[in-house]
């Protein structure tokens, strides 16, 4: 009878072998029993045939085991015989940790990396752009990623969007040298050009000026990131991802960052709009100040309270006059305090990535 089997992978011949011998059998003898030709019986003792399904039955009818007994020896065996003749750390196992840091086929679709199907190039690629020199090191980035609440996936495709975002600033020129005193300054000026869409094209060059560098990076699937208020050395970068090609998100997202940077909050914020639930006293701080120099919340709030039924074109538009910004900003405020339903006047949040083509990575 079949005594319990190594947790070691054996040979099955080894095995076989054995029960022959306990039983007093010949290999010519289970020939005849189950029917096959001798020498099938002296390859698999010998390893040079495998156990298939068909013979598993038929040992297993022989000796009284399971069929599975002699399947599952076969692919054990089998499968240590491969891990032993592979190295150690394999190209595999160093593609798939590669795959892991980073979103690499999207990388390589937008020309971040090359891309190589030699491993060896393809991690000095990852080392280059994350800038570090083994694939388990991370990277020193200035800005911080939600490593606690999103999946590894999203994680790898938020460091990645980071690290683009410090690329492509760093080759990015500025007219001017930076102080919190000259952005407040500049706060009217900038604000100025929230009336027409088409004058979004004036806010990079604008901030430039003011020693302010705004990188465009376009967001990696699965991130929702918005923007990031972020400072590399002394120079602040504001990036956004226009992941909303609109004009009312386009200019709270912006302000909210320049908000971070005139605040002085240094941490390196990379900033999700769809979270409002978010209880970071530096995020509600640049909020408030936010939406303070675009459109303060309570003046929205009273607009909409001196309007019983559906607020029209021409009350939106008359209040966006007033108030010095685009019709879009006002009703995407309108539908972000849950004032006006989002199906209603959405023609006015206009598109403004057209615009700002020249300074959109990619």
């Amino acid at each position: 009878m079949m005594g319990p089997i190594p947790s070691s992978p054996r040979a099955p011949g080894a095995v076989l072998k054995r029960e022959l011998d306990e039983r007093g059998w010949s290999q010519k003898d289970l020939a005849e029993i189950i029917g096959r030709p001798a020498q099938a019986i002296t390859e698999i003792i010998r390893g040079t045939k495998q156990i298939t399904p068909d013979t598993a039955l038929e040992l297993a009818a022989a000796f009284g085991t399971p069929a599975r007994l002699w399947t599952n020896l076969e692919t054990e065996y089998r499968l240590a015989l491969a891990k032993s003749r592979r190295p150690a750390g394999s190209a595999i196992e160093r593609r798939a940790k590669i795959f892991e840091r980073l979103p690499v086929s999207e990388l390589v679709r937008r020309g971040w990396i090359k891309g190589s199907r030699q491993v060896e190039e393809l991690e000095q690629q990852v080392f280059a752009f994350l800038g570090v020199t083994a694939i388990d090191e991370e990277p020193t980035l200035a800005v911080s990623y939600r490593r606690s609440t999103d999946s590894e996936d999203v994680i790898a495709a938020q460091r990645a969007w980071a690290r683009r975002v410090e690329i492509v600033a760093h080759d990015q020129a500025l007219a001017g040298k930076f102080s919190s005193a000259k952005l407040l300054k500049s706060i009217p000026t900038l604000r100025r050009l929230a009336c027409k869409t088409e004058d979004v094209a004036k806010v990079p060059p604008l901030l430039a000026e003011h020693g302010i560098r705004l990188v465009i990076v376009p967001q990696l699937p699965k991130t929702k990131v918005d923007g990031a208020a972020l400072f590399i050395g002394k120079i602040p970068v504001v990036a956004l991802t226009l992941r909303f090609d609109r004009v009312d998100w386009f200019w709270f997202t912006l302000l909210h960052e320049l908000a971070h940077v005139a605040l002085g909050h240094r941490g390196g914020h990379l900033d999700f709009f769809d979270d409002r639930n978010s209880d970071d006293e530096e995020e509600l701080a640049a909020n408030r100040l936010a939406a303070d120099w675009l459109l303060s919340s309570d003046a929205v709030k009273a607009f909409a309270r001196g309007h019983r039924g559906p607020i029209s074109k021409s009350a939106v538009e008359s209040f966006a006059d007033q108030q010095g910004v685009h019709a879009g900003i006002v009703v995407g405020r309108l539908h972000f305090l849950g004032l006006m339903p989002y199906s209603h006047l959405r023609g006015y949040l206009e598109k403004v990535g057209d615009y700002l083509a020249p300074w959109i990575d990619g």
